[in-house]
C-alpha cells in the first residue's frame, strides 16, 4: 500500500485518472445520502467485488458510472486487482485482508470528501 500523498500526486499525473468527475445525479447522491452512508456502500463493494481471491469478470467487475463509489474507484486506480496492483502495490491473486480493503476505502474517502461541500 501507498502513502496516500504520493499516490494522489501521482494520479494527478494521470490524465485518464484525473477524466474522472461525478455527474450531477451522483453529486447529488453524494450530499443527499452524506459521505458516512457513500462510504459503507465502497466497503460492501469493496468486499464483494474486489476483495476474493479470484474474481469472475476480473478488470470488469467496476461499472464506469451509476454510482459515486464506482467513479471515485476508477479515479483512484481502485477499481480492479490489476489497477491495485499497478497504483497501490497490493498483489493480485489473494483475497485482500481486511487492513488493505480499509486502505481503499480511505482512498475513495479522500477523492469523494472534497465534494461533499463544493
Amino acid at each position: 500500500m501507498r502513502d496516500l500523498d504520493q499516490l494522489f500526486q501521482a494520479l494527478q499525473r494521470s490524465t485518464f485518472r484525473t477524466s474522472f468527475r461525478l455527474n450531477a445525479r451522483d453529486t447529488q447522491y453524494l450530499r443527499q445520502k452524506g459521505l458516512a452512508v457513500v462510504l459503507d456502500h465502497a466497503e460492501a463493494f469493496i468486499a464483494d467485488r474486489l476483495a476474493p481471491a479470484v474474481i469472475a469478470n476480473e478488470g470488469q467487475q467496476t461499472p464506469m458510472r451509476g454510482h459515486p463509489v464506482f467513479v471515485a474507484q476508477h479515479a483512484t486506480a481502485t477499481c480492479c486487482r490489476g489497477c491495485l496492483a499497478k497504483w497501490h502495490r497490493i498483489p493480485s491473486g489473494r483475497a485482500l485482508s481486511l487492513d488493505e480493503q480499509a486502505y481503499i476505502v480511505v482512498v475513495i474517502e479522500r477523492w469523494l470528501m472534497p465534494l461533499v461541500s463544493e
